[in-house]
């Protein structure tokens, strides 16, 4: 399981980005919310920004970039997706943001 992401285009803010990446890949409208953490794939050179959201409606469905679509608790989240994308959603869930991590594409480095 990954989370819904994408480039921004460059006519697009990040948050612009962000709503209409959710939207096409799971059919849910977001409110985008505050910056919760910087990704850094070390291997590949890509940087990820990640913003806390709040589902406003939709429906839920998948897409050509999405192979489902789940709400998830907090303790079920590291069973269910590798090391470098649970830390996501897990730091998302944190008061004290936002949260800065390097990673090879599969483990986090160490702070």
């Amino acid at each position: 399981m990954d989370v819904a992401g994408g480039a921004v285009e460059l006519s697009e803010t990040p948050q612009d980005g962000v709503r209409r990446e959710i939207l096409e890949e799971t059919g849910i409208e977001v409110n985008v919310g505050p910056l919760t953490g910087v990704y850094k794939n070390l291997a590949r050179g890509i940087v990820a920004l990640v913003f806390r959201c709040t589902p406003l409606g939709g429906t839920e469905r998948t897409s050509d970039e999405s192979t489902a679509v789940a709400w998830l608790k907090p303790d079920e989240i590291p069973s269910l997706m590798s090391e470098v994308y649970a830390i996501r959603l897990l730091d998302a869930l944190t008061p004290d943001i936002p949260h800065v991590r390097s990673h090879d594409g599969r483990h986090l480095f160490p702070r």
